[in-house]
């Protein structure tokens, strides 16, 4: 008796069938995943290294330091000097302005937060050469003699070492760190993460830009520039603008480790170039973006007060020694240092000119002396 079935549809035949036909889908498949695979090795090998490129060049092996093994492993605490310098924008040339935005960044990685600690760039302050020191003696006596100047021209003079000694020295707080970037480069880098929101801490126009208090804003760089350099219109004055520096920074920070800004990577990476300069080397960026994301949820932000004075003939802002003390006092607790009675230039000059008639609590600007007899044991 013949059997009805035709050839090839036998159980057999057909689980075989079958069998091939999805081993074609499931070699497909994997071809697929593979493809995908490698593309997205390559896509991430790209960004690595277009990445390691463009922070090579932002690294200044001339202010280099000893990275100890550990020390960005997500527990242990850190502060970074952060500078804004004047230039890069607005027809400003020079290689190396004055820093108009001063602001110790301390992260807490116990207490999930940093903090934006500001120094008004007019505070008095004592210049700093991190070559010198009062135990060493110099054939260069200028190096030891006494310099008192505002504190955004400690780059300007002496580079990034003068700035972070001349910021240790007046706070008591180690500085091992830093960041600096001009005008242009906050420009293009807001720019290119697409811009930011703030809700203006007040009503104000500037270059142009009307900014409405409360009412949340979307600023491109320029719009940001603007909301963060006006100083004079202000009520709080310069104190006003640093809060305003730190609305800034806070929303660049939140906006540039969202996952949306990736798409604009190429760009963001290129504003570094020529724009930013810091001594943290790329493996130290990365362990701190892969150890301390949960850091940038929260921020605390304060400033150091001053009192506004003249000396010889010119403005700026002396912090008295109660208020050295708690800037002091907050930044060490942040670190996890001892707390230590704050004893500098700047706590002589303040004892000095209080022994001479000034007075702290005075609703009226004073004329305040600087007295050169100061040396490092002057204040005991």
């Amino acid at each position: 008796m013949k059997s009805n079935k035709k050839p090839g549809n036998t159980r057999v035949q057909k689980y075989s069938n079958d069998y091939h036909k999805r081993n074609h889908i499931l070699a497909w498949i994997i071809s697929i995943v593979a493809v995908l695979a490698v593309g997205a090795l390559a896509y991430f090998g790209y960004v690595y290294f277009k990445t390691k490129n463009a922070f090579d060049q932002t690294y200044d092996s001339k202010t280099k330091v000893s990275i100890k093994k550990g020390e960005f492993n997500g527990k242990k605490k850190f502060a970074v000097l952060l500078m804004g310098t004047d230039t890069g924008a607005l027809n400003r040339t020079e290689k190396r302005g004055r820093t108009d935005t001063i602001i110790l960044a301390i992260v807490n990685p116990q207490k999930k937060r940093y903090s934006l600690i500001s120094i008004p760039r007019d505070t008095m302050a004592q210049m700093v050469n991190p070559s010198s020191s009062s135990s060493s003696s110099s054939s260069d006596s200028s190096s030891n003699k006494l310099t008192v100047e505002k504190i955004n021209a400690a780059y300007s003079i002496g580079g990034a070492k003068m700035a972070m000694a001349t910021v240790s020295k007046l706070i008591n707080v180690p500085v091992k760190y830093y960041v600096v970037i001009n005008m242009g480069g906050i420009m293009k880098m807001i720019s290119y993460v697409g811009g930011i929101n703030i809700r203006p801490k007040l009503s104000f126009e500037y270059s142009g830009y009307v900014f409405k208090k409360d009412q949340l804003t979307h600023m491109g760089g320029a719009g940001a520039l603007a909301y963060s350099r006006m100083r004079y219109d202000d009520p709080q004055g310069d104190y006003g603008r640093q809060a305003r520096q730190r609305q800034v920074i806070v929303a660049l920070i939140k906006k540039t480790i969202s996952v949306g800004s990736l798409t604009n990577l190429d760009s963001i990476l290129t504003s570094f170039s020529g724009n930013v300069k810091t001594n943290l080397t790329f493996s130290a960026l990365q362990l701190i973006a892969l150890n301390y994301r949960a850091c940038a949820k929260i921020v605390k932000s304060d400033y150091l007060h001053g009192v506004g004075v003249y000396i010889d003939g010119a403005s700026y802002q002396v912090p008295p020694t109660y208020e050295l003390q708690r800037i002091s006092d907050y930044c060490r607790s942040e670190l996890g240092l001892a707390k230590e009675t704050i004893s500098n230039n700047e706590t002589y000059q303040n004892k000095k000119n209080i022994k001479n008639g000034f007075k702290f609590n005075s609703t009226k600007t004073q004329d305040y002396t600087i007295y050169d007899d100061y040396t490092e044991e002057g204040d005991n």
